[in-house]
Parts: structure tokens; C-alpha cells; sequence
């Protein structure tokens, strides 16, 4: 009987293909199932035999921690390459579009609070 290995929800094309091609690389069969045209199926990648599922999951952790790192030297070298903005440098840089973004989300709160609360008692 298959075994579930992998869930592919919010899964991104380049590491699924690198999974793919991991998976092909150390000789684990498996197949994939979509979230079908309604997307109310379940993604996943399965195993055909449920004897290589350790060792599949294994090969995806290490992968996972491969990646990972990966992700976060990428992101650090962008840093210091081009610097992260930050939320305060955004407000300094358009303080009136900040202004506004305030005003519309106390606006929000309050309409959606007042039947409730009784702001002028």
C-alpha cells in the first residue's frame, strides 16, 4: 500500500523539482497526486513501498536543512549587498502613505467596534 511521504501545498516549482529529481537520484519510487481542478484533493508525493519511507524521509530532511541554508546565505548576502529595508524606513521615506494606512485602519476599527461599544457614553 502507498505511503504519503511529502504534502505539496504551498510547495514552490524549484524545490519540487529538486525533490524530484533527489527522489530519482537515490532510486525511491513514487508518485505524485494534485489538488485536482477544484484543488479540494490532497498534493502529496507517495512511495510505493512503504519499507523506503525512512529512508525517503531521511534524504528529505537533509534536503530540507541543504535548502534552508542555503536560503538563509542568499538572504544574508543580499543584505549586505543591497541592505534590508525596514518598516521605519518606509514610514520616513513616505510618511504621508503611512499617515493615511493609520487613519484607514483606526477608521476600520472603529466602524467595526462601534455597534458594539459605545464609544460616547
Amino acid at each position: 500500500m502507498a505511503v504519503k511521504l511529502f504534502r505539496l501545498r504551498h510547495v514552490p516549482e524549484d524545490e519540487l523539482e529538486e525533490i524530484r529529481a533527489l527522489l530519482l537520484e537515490h532510486d525511491v519510487a513514487f508518485y505524485e497526486t494534485t489538488a485536482g481542478g477544484w484543488g479540494i484533493s490532497e498534493a502529496a508525493i507517495w512511495l510505493h513501498d512503504p519499507e523506503q519511507l525512512e529512508s525517503a524521509k531521511a534524504l528529505l530532511e537533509r534536503y530540507q536543512q541543504e535548502r534552508s541554508q542555503r536560503a538563509r546565505a542568499a538572504y544574508l548576502q543580499q543584505q549586505r549587498e543591497v541592505g534590508v529595508e525596514r518598516m521605519f524606513d518606509r514610514v520616513i521615506a513616505h510618511p504621508l502613505r503611512s499617515l493615511l494606512f493609520v487613519v484607514l485602519i483606526l477608521l476600520i476599527i472603529y466602524i467595526t467596534l462601534a455597534p458594539f461599544v459605545h464609544f460616547a457614553s
